[in-house]
């Protein structure tokens, strides 16, 4: 018993497997992770309201973003916090989700929207701190460290609902005065829920009663040596500049910040120092540990591990030799609030992916099908092999052609939906070399001949903002795989050795229409199986095949 009271101890500083230097480091790290509110929802809100300042702001009635509005179906990608009373919830059908609330207002999303609030978002953030990592849409962490001095930092703990900022307090005014709609309380919200406003607020303005920058009702200082003041001044800003919240979570590792943000929405500042590590994050439920997926969390509930508190007094041991060591180790490790992960600072994004080869001999009306369709293939092959590599998707495809007198000619085509699917950049790009070469003022019709073809991917994204659907979520999956397996194997010799493995595949009697037939096959598999599991969970009519 002594034993293990003495293990239970040990595992209460979240550092003790850090060495002194690194532990000195972490308590000093001053790490923002900041997430905005239901930031699809949140966003289209404000562009109708933009367009129309008399339109109903979304964020206050029962809506949602996702499917096809018009025919009414697809998948839930966001819903408000009205919504969320009649248990409409993100991922489900648009079918079900209309079942549950018959005047649920569907809006179709705008990724266009989106990825310009994205921008104007991060662009804020960088005014802050030069370390700056965006992790998706929404969401980035900031390295602060050197805003504050060592020996005067102070570490406010926020309160159980945080830190206020502005779009927040006019709301919990209505809620002491037990006048806020129906349906539109916060404690539970998620991260499917949007914010509700504190009225309509047009970016720029400073609505009745909100804080100035810095203030706090709470008693925050002046952002001096206060991190908590400095993050609420940060997320009045957004708010004011932008019109939409934001949770600002606090620690001195991007671990215990992000588990913070993820505290008591919408609009609130909250820390997770290490010694609130006990009272805050402990009692939580074990699934809700940033990293333990829900496979994971289902293998510690079996064995009576049911709070991120006991996990971290669990033996590291027993949680390797159960779930692995790599998988326990970082339960370990994350349930203690260890994270040595550094905040990486962004280095200048790539703005578009292409690949050009000169062909043997000119390309000519001729001979386009024979020499000029399959150099297109391997061509987009290569580009939708380095971006699944990056992770990113084209927005936009091109083409380009040098003539057989030294011309460059290029066309482009913007898709409706961002892919990194080969297929998919391929059939659009011959489409687009057939307009240039054949259509009207083409190269072939003036007698020209071509000497080289480029294939290329502009308009990048990583995938944050597209449309969720069944297909694109098997096509996703897919080429996840599909790009792990290219990062391991891609030799990086260009051209050549992309020829030699084709050959090779050749070879061995693998032929290109055996491998997609395969692929296809598999790919209804999933579709059925996936669609079976919705009408198991919402209903035989939840889902049906559209004509394609």
């Amino acid at each position: 018993m002594m034993q293990e009271d003495r293990r239970l101890e040990e595992t209460r500083s979240p550092f003790r497997q850090a060495g002194d230097e690194s532990r000195e480091d972490a308590e000093y790290r001053v790490i923002f992770h900041v997430d905005v509110n239901s930031a699809f929802l949140s966003w289209s809100a404000l562009k109708r309201l933009q367009e129309n300042p008399d339109s109903v702001d979304l964020r206050t009635i029962p809506s949602a973003i996702g499917g096809d509005v018009s025919r009414r179906h697809g998948v839930i990608t966001a819903r408000s916090i009205p919504a969320k009373k009649y248990g409409v919830s993100t991922g489900e059908p648009v079918v079900s989700a209309l079942r549950k609330c018959p005047n649920l207002v569907l809006e179709q999303p705008d990724f266009t929207a989106y990825r310009e609030y994205s921008r104007r978002f991060i662009a804020i953030l960088r005014s802050y701190s030069d370390r700056v990592e965006q992790v998706s849409i929404d969401e980035a962490f900031l390295d602060m460290t050197e805003r504050f001095c060592k020996e005067e930092l102070v570490r406010d703990h926020s309160p159980e609902g945080g830190f206020l900022t502005k779009g927040s307090d006019l709301l919990q005014l209505r809620e002491r005065k037990g006048k806020i709609p129906e349906g539109a309380e916060t404690k539970e919200a998620a991260d499917g829920d949007a914010a509700l406003p504190a009225g309509v607020h047009v970016p720029g303005g400073n609505p009745s009663g909100a804080h100035i920058p810095g203030g706090n009702p709470a008693g925050v200082h002046a952002p001096g040596g206060n991190p908590a003041a400095l993050a609420v001044r940060l997320a009045n800003e957004i708010y004011d500049t932008l019109g939409f919240t934001v949770n600002v979570g606090i620690s001195g590792n991007k671990l215990l910040a992000k588990m913070a943000s993820d505290f008591r929405k919408p609009g609130r500042v909250h820390t997770l120092w290490p010694e609130e590590i006990a009272d805050k994050m402990w009692p939580l439920p074990i699934g809700e540990l940033y990293g333990c997926g829900r496979k994971t969390a289902e293998k510690l509930w079996s064995i009576g591990i049911r709070t991120i508190g006991e996990a971290a007094a669990a033996d590291p041991e027993m949680l390797c030799s159960y779930l692995g060591e790599r998988a326990g180790l970082s339960i370990a490790a994350g349930a203690n609030g260890i994270s040595n992960d550094e905040v990486h600072a962004e280095e200048e994004e790539a703005k578009s992916y292409s690949n050009e080869t000169t062909t043997s001999a000119d390309i000519t009306a001729t001979n386009f099908d024979r020499d000029a369709v399959p150099v297109v293939r391997e061509l987009s092959q290569s580009v939708a092999r380095r971006l699944r590599r990056d992770g990113m998707f084209a927005g936009t495809i091109e083409v380009s052609v040098k003539s057989s007198d030294f011309h460059r000619y290029s066309r482009q085509t913007r898709l409706e939906n961002s892919t990194n699917d080969p297929e998919v950049i391929f059939e659009t790009a011959v489409r687009l070399l057939r307009k240039l070469l054949y259509g009207n003022g083409g190269l072939f019709r003036a007698g020209r001949g071509v000497r080289l073809i480029g294939v290329g991917g502009t308009n990048l994204d990583d995938g944050s903002c597209r449309q969720m659907d069944l297909f694109s979520y098997i096509n996703a999956k897919e080429n996840r795989k599909a790009g792990r397996a290219d990062a391991q194997a891609e030799p990086g010799e260009g051209q050549q050795e992309a020829d030699r493995e084709k050959k090779q595949e050749n070879s061995r009697g693998k032929t290109r229409e055996d491998r997609e037939g395969k692929r296809q096959e598999e790919r209804q598999k999933k579709l059925e199986a996936m669609m079976q599991r919705i009408r198991a969970k919402y209903g035989e009519n939840a889902v049906h095949r559209g004509k394609r």
